[in-house]
């Protein structure tokens, strides 16, 4: 028996790929921010930002605190990104309108 294909988050690659780019940051220097550099190596980086690796909970836990969001904001496809990262309180994400979601 094969492995059936796990349901990712369609938008989570590119979320990642924001915050770091919000934050003005190297894939290196994000896993130094994401204080994991004995963790993840940047092809893991890369991979995630690509949509090719999907991170487990504990990285993605550690985007969500460096951004200051909440960890649905980056699995919710329906959640945007706040507009200021890191977000100066914790944020809940912007709901996406119902014309936007139709672009997905």
């Amino acid at each position: 028996m094969g492995r059936a294909n796990k349901p990712k988050p369609a938008r989570l690659a590119k979320k990642l790929l924001q915050i770091r780019t919000a934050l003005g940051l190297s894939q290196n220097e994000m896993i130094r921010r994401l204080g994991l550099p004995e963790s993840i190596k940047q092809g893991s980086v890369s991979g995630y930002e690509l949509g090719t690796r999907i991170p487990p909970p504990q990285i993605l836990l550690r985007y969500a605190e460096v951004a200051r969001v909440w960890i649905d904001v980056l699995v919710d496809d329906d959640l945007d990104l706040p507009e200021n990262i890191p977000n100066p309180t914790k944020s809940e994400g912007v709901r996406r309108s119902s014309k936007s979601r139709r672009k997905r």
